[in-house]
């Protein structure tokens, strides 16, 4: 096995598809960079995984450095951690192939979100790398002889399966792999649809009225928060369960203030909707102005940005190639003379 760092390894990654969300930084990306400088991390922008579907290639390339800009201004260190395109890394869709062989067409088809995205379609118009898609997702994870992946709850039966690949290619070829475990923040909050609160805010969703993107302008953020769906009971209480619309607001200005939603709900007992609608519009513009201000700098200056993804991705082709290399060996494959795996 290779030697391992002097701090854990934490992998996570994010499909460059649609726009990051304000729920996705306070439910993922906002405990990325509270945790850069506890473990050892590799933050990457998953775009191999994105092309299940169908890309406008313009939109997809400025789309995946639009989103390595977002992840350094919203405070990961490159320096720190290492950011990188999944596609940079050519080890990623090496070890994909050499796992598919060990993968079984059952545990693939069993996956929940591949029956859910398929459901009612017919055979043919389904594509193989949806099929296949959680391993390439094992592939990305077992690389790095990670240790620790942060995941939600829509994502832990891809994580089971990379634990069972590693199990299975480690006693077929001996220790090649470390056996990731789940990371699950101590505090985490889960940020509702503005229209529709009792489902997770998507940054895909179809309709653009029920999240909010971290580059969307202040206006767009208060007629989105002032048209977010509440109730008609009056006063303000923290109740997910029957009043989730409020409760979502409260999540949102709790988590931007470090304020539990509860004690929020409290300061807000003789006021209405409209009151607190205008704070979570205003606290949400307060956050998004500095972070703004640093994502339009770095994505003016393309050589900069370009220059911090060639770094990120020659240290995670350094870390992935003794990993490759170690089971490409273990099944037998004579490679002659091994070429740099840089």
């Amino acid at each position: 096995m290779m030697n391992a760092p002097s701090k854990p390894t934490l992998f996570s990654g994010i499909q460059p598809s649609g726009l990051l969300t304000i729920g996705g930084y306070i439910g993922a990306l906002r405990n990325w960079v509270r945790l850069q400088h506890e473990y050892d991390c590799l933050f990457c922008i998953v775009d191999l995984h994105a092309i299940t579907v169908r890309q406008d290639p313009p939109r997809f390339t400025e789309r995946c450095l639009s989103f390595a800009a977002q992840y350094i201004a919203l405070g990961i260190d490159p320096e720190a951690a290492t950011i990188f395109l999944q596609s940079h890394v050519p080890a990623h869709a090496e070890l994909t192939w050499l796992l598919n062989c060990h993968a079984y067409m059952g545990e693939l088809a069993r996956m929940t979100q591949f029956k859910d995205k398929t459901r009612g379609a017919k055979e043919q118009a389904i594509g193989v790398g949806l099929f296949d898609y959680p391993v390439l997702m094992a592939a990305d994870i077992l690389l790095y002889q990670t240790k620790l992946v942060p995941v939600g709850a829509d994502q832990k039966q891809h994580l089971e399966l990379t634990r069972d690949l590693a199990v299975r290619m480690n006693h077929a070829y001996g220790p090649l792999f470390t056996v990731p475990e789940a990371f699950i923040p101590e505090v985490g909050a889960r940020v509702m649809s503005l229209q529709e609160p009792t489902r997770k805010m998507s940054k895909s969703d179809e309709n653009a009225n029920n999240s909010i993107a971290l580059i969307e302008t202040p206006d767009v953020i208060r007629r989105k928060i002032r048209r977010a769906v509440t109730d008609a009971t009056l006063g303000i209480t923290y109740a997910p369960d029957t009043r989730p619309g409020v409760a979502n607001l409260l999540t949102i200005l709790g988590a931007l203030t470090d304020r539990a939603p509860a004690a929020l709900a409290a300061s807000y007992a003789d006021q209405g909707n409209a009151a607190l609608k205008n704070d979570v519009a205003d606290a949400l513009i307060a956050f998004l102005e500095p972070f703004q201000a640093r994502y339009h700098a770095l994505m003016d200056d393309r050589e900069a940005l370009h220059a911090i993804l060639r770094r990120g991705a020659e240290r995670a082709r350094h870390r992935a190639a003794p990993t490759l290399r170690r089971v490409y060996d273990a099944m037998g494959f004579w490679r002659g003379e091994q070429r740099e795996e840089t």
